[in-house]
C-alpha cells in the first residue's frame, strides 16, 4: 500500500480558498483556519459538517490531525475558554491534541459551484445560475503598454485570471492612442532617450478580474511589461458578479406535480421530515435551492419565477409569505448541507490524490425526528 502524503497545513488551505475564497463569505460569518498553524504538517484530514467533540475523537481515531468542517465552531470571539461549554471543549481538545480546525462556510455557500450546487445535483436540476449575485466583487484594471507588446501582456493577463465574464473569457478593450514620457537621470526607458520627451504609439488595454486575483494580475502585468513604470488603474465595479452569490435556481428534466417532488426531494435529499406551504396547483419545474436558512432569498425565488423553493430553517409566519405564489419546502438545515463534505473531499483528492482524506461517519445532527 502506497503511503499518504503528508501535506503542509498551508498547501491545504490554498487549495480550498482558491475554490472558495475567503472574500467571499458574509460579514457575519468566522470562516478560515480557527485552530492550528499553517506551517504545520497535516498527517490527514477528517471532513465534516459541524467540528464536535465527537468529532475530534473521530480525528484521533483516524490519525487526522487536521479536522474540515462547513460550519465554524466559533461564530464570535470567546473571552475564556474554560470548558463551560461544547464549543470550548471542543477547542481544548483540539489544542490539546495538536488538531488543526478549518472551516469554509457562507464562502462556500456563495461559490456557483458550492454548496447549492451540492443540493442542486442532488434534486437532479440543471442549467442552474445563482439566485442574487454578488456586487463589488469585480475590479478593473487600465493599462497602457507598446503596441506591438499588447498581446503579450493581454495573454499574461488573461492566465492570470482576468477578463472572464459569464461563459466568455479573454475579454478586453483595447484602444490605440499615443502616450508621452521623458526618462529622468538613471533610467533606463525601454523606448526613448533621458532627458528628451518621447511620444510612443500604445494600446490601452482594459479588462476585469475578481478582486482577490488582484496580486496575482499585478505580478503578471509587471513582469511582461515592458516599462520600468508601468501605468494602470484599478477601479472597483458594482457590477453583478454571476458566479458569485446566495442560492441557485434551476430547472428538472421534467415538470412534477407538487407531491411527486416533494417525495423526491425526501429520497434525494435523504431527510426524515419536509415542511412545505399548501399546495399551489402546478407542476414544478423551475426550482430555487438554498442550503441552510434561505428565508431571505423567499422574494428573489418568487420574482425568478421559481415554481419551488427549498431551503431550511423557515419560521411559522415564514410559511405564510409565499403568499400561494409559490411552493416552501423546508429539508432541515443538516439535511440541506450533509453532502458539504463532498465538495472538500473531491476537490482534496484531485489537488492531493494521495493525501488522507476522510468522510466523517460521525451523524452531528443535533435535530431528532420521531
Amino acid at each position: 500500500m502506497a503511503q499518504n502524503e503528508i501535506m503542509q497545513l498551508s498547501e491545504v488551505i490554498k487549495a480550498i480558498e482558491a475554490f472558495a475564497p475567503l472574500s467571499y463569505q458574509e460579514s457575519y460569518d468566522n470562516a478560515g483556519l480557527i485552530t492550528g498553524n499553517p506551517e504545520q504538517e497535516i498527517t490527514g484530514a477528517l471532513i465534516c459538517l459541524d467540528s464536535t467533540e465527537e468529532i475530534i475523537d473521530e480525528a484521533i481515531r483516524e490519525n487526522c490531525n487536521l479536522v474540515i468542517a462547513h460550519h465554524p465552531i466559533i461564530f464570535s470571539g470567546l473571552k475564556k475558554i474554560n470548558g463551560k461549554n461544547y464549543v470550548e471543549r471542543t477547542i481544548i481538545k483540539a489544542i490539546k491534541n495538536d488538531i488543526a480546525i478549518y472551516a469554509a462556510h457562507t464562502n462556500l455557500d456563495n461559490v456557483s459551484m458550492g454548496v447549492n450546487a451540492k443540493i442542486a445535483e442532488k434534486s437532479g436540476l440543471k442549467n442552474c445560475s445563482v439566485l442574487q449575485p454578488k456586487s463589488g466583487l469585480l475590479k478593473k484594471l487600465m493599462t497602457f503598454c507598446p503596441n506591438e507588446k499588447a498581446a503579450e501582456v493581454r495573454d499574461a493577463l488573461f492566465k492570470a485570471g482576468a477578463g472572464k465574464i459569464g461563459n466568455y473569457d479573454e475579454c478586453s478593450y483595447n484602444v490605440e492612442g499615443f502616450g508621452t514620457f521623458r526618462a529622468g537621470e538613471g533610467t533606463k526607458p525601454f523606448v526613448g532617450e533621458q532627458n528628451i520627451q518621447h511620444q510612443e504609439s500604445e494600446t490601452r488595454i482594459e479588462t476585469i478580474f475578481p478582486a482577490q486575483l488582484q496580486s496575482k494580475i499585478l505580478k503578471a502585468l509587471f513582469v511582461t511589461h515592458p516599462y520600468e513604470e508601468v501605468a494602470y488603474d484599478i477601479y472597483t465595479l458594482e457590477n453583478e458578479y454571476n458566479q458569485v452569490g446566495s442560492g441557485l435556481i434551476g430547472e428538472l428534466e421534467k415538470p412534477q406535480d407538487e407531491l411527486t417532488f416533494l417525495k423526491s426531494l425526501k429520497t434525494s435529499l435523504k431527510t426524515d421530515c419536509v415542511r412545505y406551504t399548501a399546495l399551489t396547483g402546478k407542476k414544478i419545474k423551475k426550482v430555487a435551492v438554498c442550503g441552510g436558512a434561505g428565508s431571505f432569498l423567499l422574494k428573489d425565488a418568487v420574482s425568478s419565477g421559481a415554481d419551488a423553493f427549498v431551503t431550511a430553517d423557515l419560521k411559522y409566519h415564514q410559511f405564510f409569505d409565499s403568499e400561494g405564489k409559490i411552493l416552501l419546502a423546508d429539508v432541515g438545515h443538516f439535511e440541506s448541507e450533509q453532502f458539504t463534505g463532498e465538495i472538500f473531499y473531491d476537490l482534496l483528492m484531485e489537488k492531493f490524490p494521495t493525501f488522507a482524506v476522510r468522510l466523517s461517519k460521525t451523524n452531528t445532527n443535533p435535530v431528532n425526528y420521531l
